[in-house]
Protein backbone atom coordinates (compact mmCIF):
# COMPACT_ATOMS: atom_id res chain seq x y z
CA UNK A 1 0.00 0.00 0.00
CA UNK A 2 2.57 2.24 0.71
CA UNK A 3 4.37 1.77 -2.67
CA UNK A 4 0.77 2.69 -4.07
CA UNK A 5 0.80 5.98 -2.22
CA UNK A 6 4.81 7.02 -2.77
CA UNK A 7 3.42 6.34 -6.36
CA UNK A 8 0.08 8.29 -6.52
CA UNK A 9 2.15 11.32 -5.16
CA UNK A 10 4.69 11.27 -7.07
CA UNK A 11 1.70 10.69 -10.16
CA UNK A 12 0.13 14.11 -8.44
CA UNK A 13 3.21 16.47 -8.35
CA UNK A 14 4.56 15.47 -11.68
CA UNK A 15 0.59 16.47 -13.22
CA UNK A 16 0.28 19.48 -11.28
CA UNK A 17 3.82 20.93 -12.40
CA UNK A 18 3.71 19.84 -15.75
CA UNK A 19 -0.01 21.27 -15.85
CA UNK A 20 1.35 24.65 -14.74
CA UNK A 21 4.33 25.01 -16.47
CA UNK A 22 1.73 24.63 -19.46
CA UNK A 23 -0.14 27.39 -18.05
CA UNK A 24 -3.40 25.08 -18.24
CA UNK A 25 -6.25 24.94 -16.42
CA UNK A 26 -7.54 21.57 -14.61
CA UNK A 27 -10.44 22.18 -17.18
CA UNK A 28 -8.24 22.85 -20.21
CA UNK A 29 -5.89 19.81 -19.89
CA UNK A 30 -9.17 17.72 -19.15
CA UNK A 31 -11.00 18.66 -22.41
CA UNK A 32 -7.41 18.15 -24.37
CA UNK A 33 -6.72 15.39 -22.91
CA UNK A 34 -10.17 13.85 -22.67
CA UNK A 35 -9.82 13.23 -18.89
CA UNK A 36 -12.70 14.00 -16.59
CA UNK A 37 -12.49 17.30 -14.78
CA UNK A 38 -13.46 15.27 -11.64
CA UNK A 39 -10.93 12.81 -12.41
CA UNK A 40 -7.97 15.01 -13.28
CA UNK A 41 -8.93 17.16 -9.71
CA UNK A 42 -9.02 13.68 -7.82
CA UNK A 43 -5.47 12.85 -9.52
CA UNK A 44 -3.90 15.79 -8.00
CA UNK A 45 -5.27 15.42 -5.14
CA UNK A 46 -3.28 12.17 -4.46
CA UNK A 47 -7.03 10.11 -5.15
CA UNK A 48 -8.15 7.55 -6.70
CA UNK A 49 -6.08 5.12 -9.37
CA UNK A 50 -5.60 6.82 -12.49
CA UNK A 51 -5.84 3.56 -15.55
CA UNK A 52 -2.59 3.22 -18.36
CA UNK A 53 -5.20 5.26 -20.73
CA UNK A 54 -5.56 7.91 -18.54
CA UNK A 55 -1.94 8.28 -18.00
CA UNK A 56 -1.55 8.34 -21.39
CA UNK A 57 -3.73 10.92 -22.79
CA UNK A 58 -2.63 12.77 -19.72
CA UNK A 59 1.35 13.03 -21.02
CA UNK A 60 0.36 13.13 -24.52
CA UNK A 61 -1.23 16.24 -23.84
CA UNK A 62 1.19 17.91 -21.86
CA UNK A 63 3.47 16.50 -24.53
CA UNK A 64 5.36 14.25 -22.33
CA UNK A 65 6.49 10.48 -21.81
CA UNK A 66 4.40 8.63 -19.68
CA UNK A 67 7.71 7.89 -17.61
CA UNK A 68 7.50 11.63 -17.10
CA UNK A 69 4.56 11.63 -14.71
CA UNK A 70 6.02 8.67 -12.50
CA UNK A 71 9.56 10.19 -11.85
CA UNK A 72 10.18 10.75 -8.90
CA UNK A 73 13.24 12.36 -7.53
CA UNK A 74 16.96 11.75 -9.88
CA UNK A 75 18.87 8.68 -9.10
CA UNK A 76 22.33 7.10 -9.41
CA UNK A 77 24.43 7.68 -12.89
CA UNK A 78 23.57 4.18 -13.41
CA UNK A 79 20.35 2.15 -13.06
CA UNK A 80 20.21 -1.47 -13.15
CA UNK A 81 16.58 -2.22 -13.12
CA UNK A 82 14.52 -5.93 -12.53
CA UNK A 83 11.27 -6.08 -14.44
CA UNK A 84 9.67 -7.61 -11.72
CA UNK A 85 10.93 -4.87 -9.84
CA UNK A 86 8.70 -2.21 -11.89
CA UNK A 87 4.72 -2.34 -11.26
CA UNK A 88 2.55 -2.91 -13.91
CA UNK A 89 0.62 0.19 -15.82
CA UNK A 90 -1.82 -2.40 -17.07
CA UNK A 91 -2.88 -5.66 -16.16
CA UNK A 92 -5.61 -7.68 -18.28
CA UNK A 93 -8.51 -9.64 -17.20
CA UNK A 94 -6.71 -13.13 -18.13
CA UNK A 95 -2.97 -12.26 -16.46
CA UNK A 96 -1.34 -9.83 -19.18
CA UNK A 97 0.87 -6.79 -18.35
CA UNK A 98 2.43 -3.57 -19.41
CA UNK A 99 5.43 -2.40 -17.49
CA UNK A 100 7.15 0.50 -18.55
CA UNK A 101 10.93 -0.52 -17.75
CA UNK A 102 12.68 2.82 -18.55
CA UNK A 103 12.65 6.25 -20.62
CA UNK A 104 15.77 7.81 -21.86
CA UNK A 105 16.46 11.31 -20.36
CA UNK A 106 17.02 12.63 -23.87
CA UNK A 107 15.29 16.05 -26.00
CA UNK A 108 13.77 12.76 -28.28
CA UNK A 109 12.54 10.34 -25.17
CA UNK A 110 12.04 6.66 -26.10
CA UNK A 111 10.03 4.93 -23.52
CA UNK A 112 10.99 0.90 -23.58
CA UNK A 113 7.75 -1.29 -22.07
CA UNK A 114 7.75 -5.06 -21.14
CA UNK A 115 4.48 -6.55 -22.26
CA UNK A 116 3.06 -9.82 -22.25
CA UNK A 117 -0.83 -10.80 -23.49
CA UNK A 118 -2.67 -13.72 -23.02
CA UNK A 119 -4.47 -15.36 -25.97
CA UNK A 120 -7.18 -12.81 -27.40
CA UNK A 121 -6.43 -10.43 -24.55
CA UNK A 122 -6.45 -7.07 -25.54
CA UNK A 123 -5.23 -3.62 -25.01
CA UNK A 124 -6.66 -1.07 -27.32
CA UNK A 125 -4.71 2.49 -27.70
CA UNK A 126 -5.83 6.15 -28.36
CA UNK A 127 -3.50 7.90 -31.02
CA UNK A 128 -0.89 9.33 -29.49
CA UNK A 129 0.31 13.01 -30.13
CA UNK A 130 1.98 13.69 -34.13
CA UNK A 131 5.67 12.14 -34.65
CA UNK A 132 5.16 9.32 -32.06
CA UNK A 133 7.04 6.34 -33.51
CA UNK A 134 6.28 3.02 -31.94
CA UNK A 135 8.27 -0.75 -32.41
CA UNK A 136 6.86 -4.08 -31.26
CA UNK A 137 9.39 -6.66 -31.02
CA UNK A 138 7.89 -10.26 -30.34
CA UNK A 139 10.50 -12.19 -28.07
CA UNK A 140 7.68 -15.63 -27.52
CA UNK A 141 4.45 -16.15 -29.07
CA UNK A 142 2.43 -14.02 -31.89
CA UNK A 143 0.16 -11.68 -31.18
CA UNK A 144 -2.20 -8.77 -33.70
CA UNK A 145 -1.26 -5.37 -33.90
CA UNK A 146 -3.96 -3.58 -34.91
CA UNK A 147 -3.52 -0.21 -36.23
CA UNK A 148 -5.81 2.03 -37.98
CA UNK A 149 -8.08 -0.69 -38.71
CA UNK A 150 -5.97 -3.11 -39.92
CA UNK A 151 -4.73 -6.16 -38.14
CA UNK A 152 -0.68 -7.40 -38.74
CA UNK A 153 0.23 -10.66 -37.11
CA UNK A 154 3.70 -10.35 -35.05
CA UNK A 155 5.37 -13.58 -34.66
CA UNK A 156 8.33 -14.55 -32.04
CA UNK A 157 11.80 -13.20 -33.87
CA UNK A 158 9.73 -10.41 -35.92
CA UNK A 159 9.47 -6.52 -35.33
CA UNK A 160 7.11 -4.53 -36.19
CA UNK A 161 7.34 -0.49 -36.73
CA UNK A 162 4.35 2.27 -36.76
CA UNK A 163 3.50 5.52 -36.12
CA UNK A 164 1.51 5.74 -32.88
CA UNK A 165 -0.32 8.88 -34.12
CA UNK A 166 -3.16 6.70 -34.89
CA UNK A 167 -5.90 4.71 -33.03
CA UNK A 168 -3.92 0.90 -32.32
CA UNK A 169 -3.74 -2.01 -30.29
CA UNK A 170 -2.21 -5.60 -29.34
CA UNK A 171 -3.93 -8.52 -28.85
CA UNK A 172 -2.51 -11.40 -28.12
CA UNK A 173 -2.74 -14.63 -30.55
CA UNK A 174 -2.40 -18.35 -30.87
CA UNK A 175 -2.24 -20.56 -28.07
CA UNK A 176 0.29 -19.40 -26.00
CA UNK A 177 1.28 -16.14 -24.16
CA UNK A 178 2.81 -13.57 -26.45
CA UNK A 179 6.07 -11.57 -24.54
CA UNK A 180 7.22 -8.55 -26.62
CA UNK A 181 9.29 -5.64 -25.70
CA UNK A 182 7.76 -2.36 -27.29
CA UNK A 183 10.08 1.21 -27.41
CA UNK A 184 7.28 4.47 -28.14
CA UNK A 185 10.07 7.18 -29.96
CA UNK A 186 8.67 10.35 -28.47
CA UNK A 187 9.56 13.68 -30.71
CA UNK A 188 11.71 16.20 -29.24
CA UNK A 189 10.71 18.52 -26.37
CA UNK A 190 11.28 21.98 -28.21
CA UNK A 191 12.36 23.10 -25.02
CA UNK A 192 14.73 21.09 -24.36
CA UNK A 193 16.46 21.90 -27.61
CA UNK A 194 16.50 25.80 -27.03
Amino acid sequence: MADTSRVLRTIARNVRAARVRAALSQAELSRRSQVGKGTLVALENMQGNPSLATLVRLADALGLAVSALLRGAPREPVRVISAEAVPPLWTGGRGGEARLLLTTPTPAPVEVWRWRLRPDEEYPSQAHQAGVVETVSVTAGRMTLIVGGGEHTVRAGQIAVFHGDTPHGYRGAGTGTCSLIMTVHLPADPASLA
